[in-house]
C-alpha cells in the first residue's frame, strides 16, 4: 500500500510501519496449478476501486456508498468493475475487548456489515484491508497472530475480498516466514466458510509469484506505484516479464491504477491501462469518481481494453521484444485473436513494430487489425506496426485475413528532429511513410505543420507514385523557431495522405511528434542537479538528482557518498552514462567531485569525462572504488553544449560491468558570475547540531526516546542528529527562544538516513503568539539504512480552522519519526 496523508491532525499521532525493499524478477519455473476453487474465485483478474490512492485515511461509509452509486450510474458495473474496497485506517486503534477489530464508529456508523449490505444490494461485492504483521502501514491494528478471529469477523460481515499488507510484519526476511504468514490467513479464510479474494500485498519482496499460487488469487509484484511517468514506466518493466506466472485464478498484480489522479497526461494513463490489461492485472480504480472527468471515465470504460484483460482464456502478455525503451507484447485470446500491444516509453514518436511470425499469431496472406482506443480498422501484410507517441501504447486485436484489399491499409508516419534553439539556422526534421499494407499505394503525399511562427520547409520532394508493401518515402525539412520562443516541448502535425485499392479510393494518416525547445540556463552559479538536461542515458535505471544510482527505478538510491563523504546535490549515474545539456555559449565554467559511491564497490575503475562541444574540458582518469572524492574544473567559454560521460575501466576501452558513478556537488557558472558567488537556489541552514542537539525534543511524551549529538552522519559540518523512537513515533523538534521569520521560503528540506527498520514521517510547524499547531508535507517510506534529502513544499502544511500560516512567525519546527530504533537527521533547511 501506499504511506501518503495518515496522519491525525493533532499531536497524538502515532503511526508504526516496516517495509522490506522490492526484489525485482528472476528467471524460475512457474509454480504448479492453483486449485480448481481458487480458479473460479478469479478467472479473470479482479476489477473494482479502493480508495486509497485518491483519499488515504480519509475513508468512510459514504465515500464507499456513493462509490458504489457511481459503478452503476456511470455504466462501470456493466463493463465489469464489481468489488469496492476499503483500504486501511477504517478500524479502531485498538481491538475489543472481546480481541475482534472493530469499525470506527464515526467513520462507518453503520459498521462493516451495514456498508456490505449497502454495496451488496447494489449487485457489488465488499472488499477490507488487513495486514500480516502486528499493526498495518498506518498503525491500525494488524492480523498477525489474529488471522482465524479476523477471518470470522470478516466473513460475518458479508466481506468478499482482503488485501492483505505486509507493515510491522516481524519477519526474519525469509521466503519461508512470508509464506507462513500469508498462509495463516489462507487457512483461517478457508475455515471461515466465506469466498473471498485473497490478495497478497507484499510487494513482491520474496519474489510471490514463485510461491504464492493456491495461497492467493493475486500477488503484488512491485513496489508501491506513483501518479507519475517514472513510477509507471518502472512497474511495467518490472512485472511485464513474470508473464509465465500468471493464469486464471493466479494474477500477478502491479499494483491499482492511477488513472485520473492529475499527475499524468491523457496519453500515459491510456498507456496505464492498456499495458494493465496485456498483463492481465486486477483493474482496481484509484480515483475519485464522483468527480472524475469524461476522459478519465472513458479510459477505465473502454470496454474493447477490458475485454482484453477480462479474457476468459487467462493469459498475459508475452513480451515479444523489449529494446531502447520500445516493447511489443503478444496476448492471445479466447477466440483465437491476438492483442499486440506496440509500447514506447522513450520521450519521442517511435516507429513500434513486429512481424506477425514473431508472435504467436498464425500464417495468413495479411492481417486485419482493430485500434482498440480509436476503433480504427487496417491491414496489415507481414508487420504490425504504428507510430506511437511518446509515453504511449497502440493496442491491436489482430486476427488473419484472407481477403485484404476490402480493409484501409496500415501506413505509418514516423519522424526524428534535433533539439531545437531558436534564432538559429534552424534544425533538419526527417519524416517517414511506410506501407505495412498488402497492396500498392498511390499519389503519396506528405505534410506537417509546426506551431504559428515558425518556419518549415521540405528540402526533399514531398510526394511519390507508388509505395510498394514495406517500402517508405522519407522526405527531409527545415524547421525554424523563432528568437525568444521559450524552451518547451510543442507538437508538429504530420499527416500522409494516399490513394489504395479501386481507383478513388482515398485514405490519410496521422502522427505527432513532439519537439524540444532549449534555452541557456539563467545568469549566475548554479546546482547543476537544478538544471534540465536535454537528455541523458544511462546503463541501468535513470539518472538520479540529488543522489545516487539505486538500481532500475527511479529514485531508488541513497544520497551521493563518495569515501565516506556524503553530499546533498549531484547526479547518480551508472556507466556508460552521458547527460547533455544547452548552453548556448551563455556560461564559463563546471566544478564538480567525481567517485564511485560507497553503495556499490567496485573492482572496476570509472572515468568521468566533462566535453565543451566536442572538447574534453576535464577527465579524471581512473578512478577506483574508495578513491577519495576527485576534484574537476572545466573551462566552457563558449561552448554550445555540455556533455557529463563516464565509462567503465580505463578511458577508452570500457568494461562490461555497469559501475555506480556520481558527480557530487556539480556546480555550474553562467553569465558573469563569479565562481565565489553564491549558489543558487540559497539555503538557509536552521538546524546543523555542530554545538549540541540545537534545543530538540519530542513533543509528545517520551517513550524510550530521545535525540543527541552524533558524528555517525552528517551533511553539514561534522555532527548531525541521532534520534531514538518509538515503534509508534513521535514528533521531534524545537521550539526557537524567538521566532523564525522564514518569509519567501518556500521549500523545507532535511537529510535523513533511517535506522533497521526504515521509517516514513511528516513535517510541523507552529506559529505565532499561541503556537498553533500546522501540518503536512507527508513524506513516502525510507528504506533501512538507506538515506536521502526529504524535501516539501511549505504550501502542503495545512492549519486548524481560524489559524493562518504565517511564515513571519514560525516559533517550532519538528519532523515526525517512527519504527524504533535510531535515526539520523541533520542540516534542516529551507529554500
Amino acid at each position: 500500500m501506499k504511506r501518503r496523508g495518515l496522519f491525525a491532525a493533532l499531536l497524538t499521532v502515532a503511526l508504526v510501519v516496516t517495509v522490506a525493499p522490492v526484489a525485482h524478477a528472476a528467471a524460475a519455473e512457474p509454480p504448479g496449478p492453483s486449485s480448481t476453487a481458487d480458479a473460479q474465485l478469479a478467472a479473470v483478474p479482479p476489477m473494482g476501486f479502493n480508495n486509497w490512492n485518491a483519499f488515504g485515511c480519509e475513508v468512510n461509509e459514504a465515500l464507499i456508498q456513493q462509490t458504489a452509486d457511481v459503478f452503476v450510474s456511470s455504466g462501470l458495473k456493466d463493463a465489469g468493475y464489481e468489488y469496492v474496497n476499503i483500504d486501511d485506517c477504517w478500524s479502531q486503534r485498538e481491538r475489543g475487548a472481546d480481541g475482534r477489530l472493530v469499525a470506527d464508529p464515526v467513520k462507518f456508523p453503520n459498521g462493516i456489515r451495514g456498508v456490505a449490505d449497502y454495496v451488496h444490494g447494489k449487485g457489488l461485492k465488499l472488499g477490507i484491508y488487513g495486514d500480516a504483521g502486528t499493526k498495518t502501514c498506518a498503525g491500525y491494528p494488524g492480523s498477525l497472530g489474529h488471522e482465524e478471529l479476523d477471518a470470522r469477523t470478516w466473513a460475518e460481515w458479508g466481506v468478499d475480498y482482503l488485501k492483505y499488507d505486509n507493515c510491522n510484519n516481524q519477519s526474519d526476511g525469509s521466503q519461508a516466514d512470508y509464506i507462513r504468514r500469508y498462509t495463516a490467513m489462507r487457512d483461517a479464510i478457508a475455515a471461515a466458510g466465506r469466498p473471498m479474494v485473497y490478495s497478497i500485498c507484499e510487494w513482491g519482496t520474496s519474489k510471490p509469484w514463485t510461491w504464492a499460487n493456491g495461497v492467493g488469487q493475486l500477488w503484488r509484484t512491485t513496489g508501491d506505484i506513483s501518479d507519475n511517468w517514472p513510477s509507471l514506466r518502472s512497474i511495467i518493466a518490472q512485472n511485464a516479464p513474470l508473464y509465465p506466472y500468471a493464469g486464471p485464478g493466479h494474477w500477478n498484480d502491479p499494483d491499482m491504477l492511477e488513472i485520473g489522479n492529475g499527475e499524468m497526461t491523457g496519453t500515459e494513463y491510456r498507456t496505464h491501462m492498456s499495458m494493465w490489461a496485456m498483463m492481465a492485472a486486477p483493474l482496481i480504480i484509484g480515483t475519485d469518481l464522483r468527480t472524475a472527468s469524461a476522459e478519465t471515465l472513458a479510459i477505465l470504460g473502454n470496454r474493447q481494453i477490458i475485454a482484453v484483460d477480462q479474457d476468459r482464456l487467462g493469459v498475459q502478455g508475452t513480451v515479444v521484444s523489449d529494446d531502447a525503451g520500445l516493447m511489443v507484447l503478444d496476448k492471445p485470446l479466447a477466440n483465437g485473436d491476438h492483442a499486440i500491444a506496440l509500447y514506447n516509453s522513450t520521450d519521442t514518436l517511435a516507429t513500434v513494430g513486429v512481424k506477425a511470425s514473431a508472435t504467436g499469431l498464425r500464417r495468413a496472406p495479411a492481417y486485419r487489425m482493430r485500434d482498440l482506443w480509436t476503433g480504427g480498422v487496417l491491414q496489415a501484410k507481414t508487420t504490425i506496426s504504428a507510430a506511437v507517441p511518446a509515453h504511449g501504447t497502440v493496442v491491436y486485436r489482430v486476427r488473419p485475413l484472407a481477403g485484404p484489399h476490402a480493409v484501409a491499409p496500415s501506413v505509418t508516419v514516423g519522424a526524428a528532429l534535433a533539439t531545437l534553439v531558436p534564432g538559429t539556422g534552424g534544425a533538419t526534421l526527417s519524416t517517414t511513410v511506410t506501407n505495412r499494407g498488402a497492396g500498392e499505394l498511390r499519389d503519396v503525399a506528405v505534410a506537417a505543420q509546426a506551431p504559428a511562427g515558425w518556419t518549415l520547409t521540405a528540402t526533399t520532394p514531398t510526394t511519390g507514385r507508388r509505395l510498394r508493401t514495406d517500402k517508405s518515402l522519407a522526405v527531409a525539412w527545415t524547421v525554424g523557431v523563432p528568437e525568444g520562443t521559450p524552451a518547451g516541448r510543442y507538437p508538429i502535425a504530420l499527416t500522409a495522405t494516399y490513394g489504395w485499392g479501386p481507383p478513388g479510393r482515398t485514405a490519410h494518416s496521422e502522427s505527432e511528434l513532439v519537439s524540444t525547445v532549449v534555452s541557456a540556463p539563467a545568469d549566475g552559479n548554479r546546482h547543476l542537479s537544478t538544471v534540465a538536461p536535454v537528455d541523458s542515458h544511462n546503463a541501468r535505471g535513470p539518472v538520479e538528482v540529488d543522489q545516487g544510482n539505486g538500481g532500475d527505478t527511479g529514485g531508488d538510491g541513497s544520497l551521493i557518498t563518495i569515501a565516506g563523504r556524503v553530499y546533498t546535490r549531484g547526479l547518480g549515474t551508472t556507466t556508460a552514462s552521458e547527460i547533455r545539456y544547452y548552453l548556448g555559449g551563455r556560461c564559463s565554467r563546471l566544478s564538480t567531485d567525481v567517485g564511485i559511491d560507497d553503495a556499490a564497490p567496485s573492482t572496476v575503475p570509472a572515468t568521468f569525462t566533462v566535453y565543451a562541444d566536442e572538447t574534453a574540458a576535464a577527465t579524471s582518469g581512473p578512478v577506483n572504488s574508495g578513491d577519495a572524492p576527485r576534484s574537476l574544473v572545466a573551462d566552457l567559454t563558449g561552448a554550445t553544449w555540455l556533455r557529463l560521460a563516464t565509462v567503465s575501466g580505463d578511458a577508452g576501452t570500457g568494461a562490461a560491468t555497469a559501475v555506480q558513478t556520481d558527480w557530487a556537488a556539480p556546480v555550474l557558472t553562467c553569465g558573469g558570475a563569479a565562481p565565489d558567488d553564491p549558489v543558487l537556489p540559497e539555503s538557509r541552514t536552521l538546524f546543523s547540531f555542530e554545538s549540541g542537539t540545537d534545543g530538540w525534543t519530542t513533543a509528545n511524551p517520551p517513550d524510550g526516546e530521545g535525540v543527541a549529538r552524533s558524528a555517525d552522519f552528517h551533511t553539514d559540518g561534522g555532527y548531525g542528529l541521532a534520534v531514538t523512537t518509538s515503534a509508534g513515533g513521535n514528533w521531534f523538534g524545537s521550539r526557537p527562544a524567538a521566532p523564525l521569520d522564514l518569509s519567501g521560503r518556500t521549500t523545507f528540506k532535511f537529510d535523513l538516513r533511517a535506522g533497521g527498520a526504515g521509517t516514513v514521517g511528516e513535517i510541523a510547524v507552529q506559529v505565532g503568539s499561541a503556537g498553533s499547531w500546522c501540518q503536512g508535507g507527508f513524506w513516502t517510506w525510507t528504506n533501512p539504512g538507506a538515506s536521502r534529502t526529504v524535501t516539501r513544499h511549505l504550501t502542503d502544511i495545512d492549519c486548524p480552522l481560524g489559524v493562518t500560516l504565517d511564515l513571519s512567525q514560525v516559533t517550532g519546527i519538528w519532523i515526525f519519526l517512527n519504527t524504533g530504533g535510531v535515526h539520523h537527521v541533520d542540516n534542516l533547511r529551507v529554500e
